[in-house]
């Protein structure tokens, strides 16, 4: 299922107030007229996507040490000094292929280009190679030199435009935007889960001390136990609210086929939103199936990148907006 295009706005001359000196021609907004999605964010595909800023890196070395420790304690505090074998076995399959899909879904969300825009496509070859109708208008993006999509934001720390920008998240090092979008929702979801697993083993774990030993429900120390497991219960509670949050977020972003910054800036109601079924297809890349919740499955939607347009080369032009003139 193909994404919407990206579009260029329309505008015209009215010239019925011509006489009234300077003021006498004005643009007005027309109807949106589609350009090649192909075309306006022709890249290569095949390069590794990743962020180099301190704060996002460190953001997510944390959020891996995290889950690293809240695996270390279900395993080695709860799990294998467990009497009950079934019960480990389970909550620990359980956990760690949960905490694999978090990891896997955090690496995606942060190694998968979010859709920027090519750097420096804004010369005088390539809008002429977009075949614009006259009195089309197209945007230069200043900061990155690059013709701007409909719907596509720029972002200070990854230095592109990108398209359907939600916002820059530093615990993935990435903007979260139309081509990664499904893996940072599926973080924030997998995250979610763990934390609410790891919160109930952490209860059923201080019952069962307190009608046991504590001595023989631990390979550790009562107090470190208690240490251990009182950080990974506040741990625990303070992500599962923070990504329940998020990930509620995402999927309302998704449904009304509206961005955070299309939110924050007013920008709602510019563009054709598609239902919320359809909507929950492009960004998960396909009918519903088991893929929607794999963070192994790429979008369907994307293009291979034989199916990338080469940018012509030029020197990049001044001017902010560009219209195309009338015949």
């Amino acid at each position: 299922m193909k994404s919407p295009v990206h579009r260029c706005r329309d505008v015209e001359h009215n010239r019925g107030q011509a006489g009234t000196g300077a003021g006498g021609n004005f643009l007005q907004t027309e109807q949106c007229i589609p350009i090649s999605k192909d075309v306006i964010t022709s890249s290569s595909a095949s390069a590794m996507w990743f962020i180099r800023d301190a704060c996002g890196i460190v953001c997510a070395v944390i959020t891996w040490l995290l889950v690293l420790y809240a695996e270390f304690v279900v395993l080695f505090v709860m799990l294998l000094p467990s009497k009950n074998l079934t019960y480990s076995i389970v909550n620990g399959t359980l956990f760690n292929t949960l905490a694999f899909l978090a990891l896997a879904s955090h690496l995606r969300a942060m190694c998968t280009d979010p859709g920027a825009v090519p750097k420096g496509n804004a010369t005088k070859e390539y809008i002429e190679s977009l075949q614009l109708k006259p009195g089309q208008v197209v945007y230069k993006c200043p900061k990155c030199c690059s013709i701007k999509p409909d719907r596509a934001h720029h972002c200070s720390v990854c230095k592109r435009c990108i398209r359907k920008m939600d916002h820059h998240c530093p615990w993935v090092n990435n903007c979260v935007g139309e081509n990664n979008q499904k893996y940072f929702v599926l973080f924030t979801m997998y995250i979610a889960l763990i934390s609410l697993h790891s919160l109930l083993m952490v209860v059923f774990h201080f019952l069962y001390c307190f009608e046991d030993d504590w001595t023989k429900c631990s390979s550790f120390s009562p107090p470190a136990t208690v240490i251990l497991l009182i950080l990974l219960c506040f741990e625990g509670l303070l992500f599962l609210i923070f990504t329940s949050v998020m990930f509620g977020t995402q999927v309302h972003s998704i449904c009304t086929d509206e961005t955070g910054i299309e939110r924050l800036k007013g920008e709602t109601g510019k563009w054709g939103k598609v239902p919320c079924w359809e909507a929950m297809r492009m960004a998960f890349g396909g009918p519903f199936s088991l893929s929607w919740c794999s963070p192994f499955t790429g979008l369907s939607c994307k293009k291979s990148p034989a199916d990338h347009v080469a940018i012509p080369q030029g020197e990049i032009i001044e001017e902010d907006v560009i219209e195309i003139p009338l015949n």
